[in-house]
């Protein structure tokens, strides 16, 4: 990570450094990341390290401040024989049965999350933040965007998420799990972090617990730059126009 890139990240900036950001661009990027298992393939963080990627990339060139990832998000959620299973564990579960997938540590109440996202939105309108975008895990970013309209006027903020409202074309951000979407925007923003090789190498044989198009045939970085190139256009259009627009938001 060289020093421009430092620029976009909350935690690395003095308050001189911050303070001028806030003033050129006052938007703050939440990554919604969790610690979740991805495939074989994929880095356990690759929800948070996807969105991140997004954000600093865009608030290079519409300006803003990035956030720390958060890791822990809401899910489907089940007991089972006495364990708790959540996410693939049972949306991939084989033959119905869940599994407790390696890495998996994020579940929390829809009710939790939710008081800690309006925290975390009190803070930054406190800090001098005019615009929030979260996007990643995707339960996550559907409870935020369900509560934009309640929380727009509760702090007085503008809330974005990255989601369109048709996204059939596959250049959505992240829309899959672990498969050729995710994989490819991931190869596209950190490609030392994808191992293809610890996929089942016989296509017969479907990749535990990743729900989409094969990544074994379908994913590749250069599909994971036009999907950010394409997604970066949409949020920079929107953005600015925002910007354009003030702040003049109604408690």
């Amino acid at each position: 990570m060289d020093n421009a890139e430092n620029q976009v990240y909350y935690a690395l900036l003095t308050p001189q450094d911050f303070q001028k950001r806030l003033r050129e661009a006052p938007i703050a990027y939440l990554p919604l990341g969790t610690l979740e298992w991805h495939g074989p393939h994929l880095p356990i963080g690759a929800d948070g390290l996807q969105s991140q990627g997004f954000f600093a990339r865009l608030a290079g060139r519409v300006g803003g401040v990035v956030l720390p990832m958060l890791f822990l998000g809401p899910d489907l959620r089940r007991f089972q024989d006495g364990r708790d299973f959540y996410g693939m564990d049972i949306y991939g579960a084989a033959g119905g049965t869940p599994e407790q997938l390696a890495g998996s540590a994020y579940w929390l109440e829809d009710e939790l999350f939710g008081r800690i996202l309006e925290r975390i939105l009190a803070n930054l309108a406190r800090a001098g933040f005019k615009i929030v975008v979260a996007h990643g895990h995707g339960p996550s970013t559907d409870y935020f965007a369900e509560h934009i309209p309640q929380w727009q006027t509760q702090f007085g903020l503008k809330l974005f998420h990255c989601r369109r409202e048709e996204e059939t074309d596959g250049l959505g951000l992240q829309i899959d799990h672990a498969a050729a979407n995710e994989t490819s925007l991931t190869m596209a923003l950190y490609p030392d972090l994808v191992h293809m090789e610890y996929l089942p190498q016989d296509l017969q044989e479907w990749p535990k617990a990743i729900s989409g198009k094969d990544p074994r045939l379908f994913a590749g970085a250069e599909f994971g730059e036009q999907i950010i190139q394409v997604q970066l256009d949409r949020m920079e259009k929107m953005l600015r126009e925002a910007l354009a627009a003030g702040f003049d938001i109604v408690r």
